[in-house]
């Protein structure tokens, strides 16, 4: 790490023209969004700043958010590193973004009632049927069952990056357990506290809302005949990498965090064990994924969820959020399918662009990923966190083979898409003591309830920590900033 000096933070900036700086014009001159917040950070020295980090980070040690990593011979739980140099999203801008995440959610939701249902979409041939039957996250448990308000996706969070065209577009939907919504409001009260003179020069939407506005959507699609539902946040436990989101999720609500083992059925209904007796448990929002929520229907050696309530479930006894099987729906096949899928139903043009995806289950596509590998980027379709990703232009010629070789040996499971040139944004580096520009991308989070709708105004904006890295997953090694969503 290099000695902190008293130069100005941003004295050794330098931007890559090749890509689109949120900070900087093509002429060197700070966009007008950014300009009373550059000339703020602009006061402090190299040295100053360094203090400042260090008390950021002291910040989150205190509040304890961290995050799991899973090694080859050891899990490690890290503080979720956090830039203190936050992005700005004009309203204009925003209400694009906003628009568009939510447009998405409806399109999705009204997708899973139909291949769940009448199937309409594949009938009309949008959709091919042999796409839903290979997935691994079509739930043929869940054909003709109603979930509660008709909803399956409460909870989405879509990913999105800026091109070097200055334009938005999906990477992707993620509407099975999206996580990272803790750090937004982490994120914002690590700012406050450490630089709370700088954010009053903004005003910005709050964040903070969050909890009761996703406690307000699980109880509306509480089972009929309750009046005042009973929720909870089911979690695997504290070695999952998203443990701190759930607790903190939980304390936000106001409900209890449980685990399998502390709830049990009895005549259909779901009933928690607590200190005081049983207490029948009406909505459960769970962050335990759908082969493991019921061992005596699904993975019969998972001790993670509840013997009996997926029965529970489909008797109509207890909500589960979001509804087993919506994994189906943010299959990465699928999404290239999205703008069809948003006509179809909503009779809309996609307010979002797609990024132009490559799927490997078609033969002329897979014929064009396999002679240009170094063009792309490879996905699994049904990973998260980014692994599995294989950047074309970081391999070597053997490992582009390897990759050839994995792709060829189940096509299904792969798309590729064109190396997008994700925006880039300042950021402090530690190990330089300096600002430099690093690839951001954001993901917003949406929630539908039976009654009402809510798009969290300021996503999570998350950053490539590594020099050229275009992966931003904290897994990976990225971290996060705080996202000002400004009022009009």
């Amino acid at each position: 790490m290099k000695a902190p000096t008293s130069l100005p933070i941003f004295s050794s900036y330098k931007y890559d023209s090749k890509f689109y700086d949120e900070i900087f014009t093509d002429n060197n001159e700070v966009r007008e969004v950014y300009e009373t917040l550059f000339n703020l950070f602009s006061e402090y020295s190299v040295n100053d700043f360094a203090n400042l980090n260090d008390k950021a980070k002291d910040a989150f040690f205190n509040q304890g958010i961290t995050f799991q990593v899973y090694g080859d011979k050891e899990t490690k739980e890290k503080i979720f590193p956090f830039d203190l140099f936050p992005r700005i999203i004009g309203y204009d801008e925003w209400q694009k973004i906003e628009k568009g995440a939510l447009q998405r959610s409806k399109a999705l939701n009204l997708f899973l009632w139909d291949l769940y249902h009448d199937q309409k979409i594949i009938k009309d041939k949008i959709v091919p049927i042999d796409l839903i039957n290979s997935s691994v996250n079509f739930l043929k448990q869940m054909k003709g069952f109603n979930p509660p308000g008709g909803i399956y996706n409460h909870v989405s969070g879509t990913d999105l990056i800026k091109h070097s065209d200055g334009n938005h577009y999906v990477l992707e939907d993620n509407i099975r357990c999206p996580s990272g919504v803790s750090y937004v409001v982490g994120n914002r009260a690590a700012l406050k506290r450490t630089l709370f003179g700088v954010f009053n020069h903004y005003q910005s939407y709050n964040v903070s809302d969050y909890g009761q506005n996703l406690l307000e959507i699980i109880e509306s699609v509480k089972p009929k005949g309750v009046d005042i539902p009973k929720c909870v946040v089911l979690t695997p436990g504290v070695y999952n990498s998203a443990y701190y989101e759930h607790s903190f999720l939980a304390k936000q609500m106001g409900v209890e965090l449980v685990e399998g083992r502390d709830l049990f059925i009895e005549n259909d209904f779901v009933y928690m064990k607590t200190i005081r007796g049983l207490v029948r448990v009406d909505v459960i929002y769970r962050r335990v994924d759908d082969l493991f929520i019921d061992p005596l229907e699904f993975n019969k050696d998972s001790l993670l969820g509840v013997p009996g309530l997926f029965k529970s479930y489909m008797k109509g006894k207890v909500c589960l959020v979001n509804a087993p099987g919506t994994g189906v729906a943010d299959d990465k096949a699928i999404y290239t399918y999205m703008p069809q899928i948003i006509k179809y139903y909503l009779d809309e043009e996609p307010i979002l662009n797609n990024v132009h995806t490559y799927h490997c289950s078609r033969p002329d596509e897979l014929k064009y990923v396999l002679e240009n590998v170094d063009k792309l980027v490879v996905k699994p379709v049904d990973e998260s966190g980014g692994y599995g990703i294989s950047i074309g232009n970081k391999l070597t010629k053997e490992e582009i083979e390897k990759v050839k070789e994995t792709i060829k040996a189940s096509p299904r499971k792969y798309i590729a898409q064109p190396i997008m040139s994700l925006s880039t944004h300042a950021t402090y580096i530690e190990d330089e003591n300096s600002f430099e520009p690093r690839h951001v991308d954001l993901r917003t989070f949406t929630l539908l309830g039976k009654d009402k709708d809510f798009v969290l105004k300021g996503g999570l904006t998350r950053v490539a920590l590594k020099r050229g890295n275009l992966i931003v997953n904290s897994s990976q090694g990225g971290g996060s900033k705080d996202t000002w969503v400004l009022k009009k």
